[in-house]
């Protein structure tokens, strides 16, 4: 069990949102911490990769080489 102590103004939004839409409070916002790990988790991936200094190849080079410039 975990609790968490939100601002006023985060709360109300939150409880706007729960009662506008019929879902709980708790749904809503293990929807916001699943997301954020994964978002996290995908950043810290790509932070990994970046530390291992490989080769790159920028953006406009892909474009270019796939006919998706312009």
């Amino acid at each position: 069990m975990l609790a968490v102590r939100l601002d006023a103004e985060t709360e109300k939004q939150l409880e706007d949102l729960a009662r506008e839409t019929g879902r709980s409070k708790s749904y809503y916002v293990k929807q916001a911490l699943s997301e954020f790990l994964a978002d996290r988790s995908d950043y810290l991936q790509a932070l990994a990769i970046l530390e291992r200094n490989e080769p790159r190849t920028p953006i406009a080079q892909v474009r270019k080489e796939l006919g998706l410039e312009g």
